[in-house]
């Protein structure tokens, strides 16, 4: 159990949460919900003891298990099953096993004999953890969350973003902790890993808290709803499911908002007969009271909940290129013994739209990689075309300065713009005052998010390759976004799981990984993208 009491949340001097209480139980399985810039990944962090609280205190009864949204942590030589049966420890003990069985095949003697009995020691050790039980159990879990065995037999650094996160989510569900954060764990899921996850959310026994966006896994999953809320920087506790929590929510807006109306007719029929009474010098103490009266009315009241906050994106006119501004010819890419692709022709025409299909781990993210110029392939070669402007969205972020600020990443995406130009240009992303002076590390994943893609705004680029641009944003700045890509004039190649993302891009071409088959969109291929 998790217990937090009068729990303050700041980020700079801008007060997020003040004095929250509240208690996650076993059972609990928590929605926490709120606009973007609210502090639910501050709030979280801080329940995972990743983060300390400007005041106040939280204490946990047990285990806390924490998947944040950036999942790049580990040892980047460790294989993908040890990663996950690290959650219990048994990585280091599994390593040391490997290690006696090299010592079992030396040449001499006396080590040969010493690293059979080191194997038998660690092996009755690993008996007695569960580990060969252990290891089939978190192959299961890896396999319900679409990872096969031979991913689990590959270094860290030979995955994808999206293997890297479902690697994660499988070691925090492997740990057996009695309480579960969740920081968006639906991201970079195929439709039936999201679905077995919804099974496995309802099933577990602990406490769960979830971000996410994924408003089918909220109503299959959650039974209470905690709804930070920005503009009073409050933590409202619904003891209630999603679609009870909306209409709730709507019936409390409609009450607050009858409160104020009849408060605000109130103290102006007071203030009116004060401003009566003033003019009499017997009535100015009476004049003063009635005053008071109204002020207190209006400070009884909630005020009206400001409208959502989205990004404002607007893409400027491409520079203009050649008729083939990048392609790739041959292009073939291996991680030691493990082959992700070969041969695969790729041509991006001027203003075109091309969709990168694949399954999970058929190397989605490493050919766009290849054609920003972030790797080398092993053979083939990327050719750029004439005026090639290029725009590249990791969907890791990777283009982000972590150790600067997001003024500083801004001044080096645009050196020519002036910084009121700057400053504008972020405020459309919602990045005002002294925000911009946050460090990039600081930054949620929809944070991150939404500077990444003001970057792309100022880059002039005439071709933008994109991986997963939708992770994290909440469903207001999604929409803004994908309509601002519909309407952008140069070529875009996108690597997706969002359906909406696809039809809003309206593709001409695809891409079928790991064959490299190029062909025509259509309509029929729509099914594959929540499965890629």
């Amino acid at each position: 159990m998790i217990s937090a009491r009068d729990v303050e949340l700041r980020a700079g001097a801008r007060l997020l949460l003040d004095g929250a209480t509240f208690q996650v139980a076993a059972g609990d399985k928590i929605g926490l919900v709120g606009r973007n810039g609210a502090g639910k990944t501050t709030l979280v962090r801080v329940l995972a003891s990743e983060g300390q609280p400007a005041a106040g205190q939280v204490t946990s009864g047990g285990s806390v298990g924490y998947l944040p949204q950036d999942t790049m942590v580990g040892d980047l030589e460790a294989l993908a099953l040890d990663r996950i049966l690290s959650a219990r420890g048994l990585d280091s003990l599994l390593t040391a096993l490997r290690e006696a069985e090299l010592q079992m095949a030396d040449p001499s003697p006396a080590r040969r004999d010493a690293g059979v009995r080191r194997y038998g020691h660690l092996e009755e050790r690993l008996t007695v953890l569960g580990g060969y039980a252990a290891e089939s159990e978190a192959a299961s879990l890896a396999a319900s969350l679409g990872l096969p065995q031979k991913v689990l037999k590959q270094p860290l650094r030979t995955l994808s973003g999206g293997q890297r996160r479902r690697i994660e989510l499988a070691r925090i569900l492997f740990g057996g902790s009695d309480t579960l954060l969740l920081d968006e764990p639906t991201n970079h899921l195929d439709a039936d890993s999201v679905s077995w996850l919804r099974d496995h959310l309802r099933a577990f026994r602990g406490g769960v808290i979830v971000i996410s966006h994924d408003t089918n896994l909220l109503d299959a999953v959650v039974n209470k709803v905690f709804h930070l809320d920005a503009d009073r920087s409050v933590l409202e506790i619904y003891n209630l499911g999603w679609k009870a929590y909306l209409e709730q929510r709507e019936t409390d807006a409609r009450r607050r908002r009858r409160e104020r109306l009849n408060a605000e007719r109130q103290a102006v029929a007071l203030q009116s007969q004060a401003d009566k009474m003033r003019a009499k010098a017997t009535k100015a103490r009476a004049a003063q009271n009635m005053q008071k009266r109204a002020e207190r009315l209006l400070a009884g009241v909630s005020a009206d909940r400001s409208p959502e906050r989205v990004a404002r994106l607007r893409f400027p006119v491409p520079a203009h290129c050649g008729k083939t501004p990048l392609s790739g010819q041959r292009l073939s890419k291996s991680y030691g013994s493990l082959e992700v692709f070969t041969d695969v022709d790729v041509a991006v025409d001027r203003g075109s739209r091309v969709v990168v299909l694949g399954l999970n781990g058929a190397g989605k993210t490493t050919l766009l990689r290849l054609l920003a110029g972030v790797e080398d392939p092993d053979t083939g070669e990327v050719l750029p075309g004439h005026g090639l402007r290029l725009g590249y969205y990791a969907q890791e972020h990777e283009t982000l300065d972590n150790s600067r600020t997001i003024l500083e990443n801004m001044r080096t995406a645009a050196p020519d713009l002036a910084e009121s130009e700057h400053r504008s240009i972020l405020g459309s992303f919602l990045f005002t005052g002294d925000d911009v002076a946050k460090p990039v590390g600081v930054l949620s994943g929809g944070e991150k998010t939404r500077l990444a893609l003001a970057l792309l705004v100022v880059s002039g680029a005439n071709v933008l390759l994109l991986d997963e641009p939708t992770n994290n944003l909440d469903p207001g700045s999604r929409a803004e976004i994908l309509a601002a890509l519909r309407k952008y004039q140069g070529a875009i190649v996108l690597v997706t799981h969002d359906e909406g993302a696809v039809d809003a891009l309206q593709p001409e071409r695809v891409v079928l990984l790991p064959d490299g088959v190029e062909d025509a969109w259509s309509a029929e291929l729509a099914d594959l993208v929540a499965l890629a």
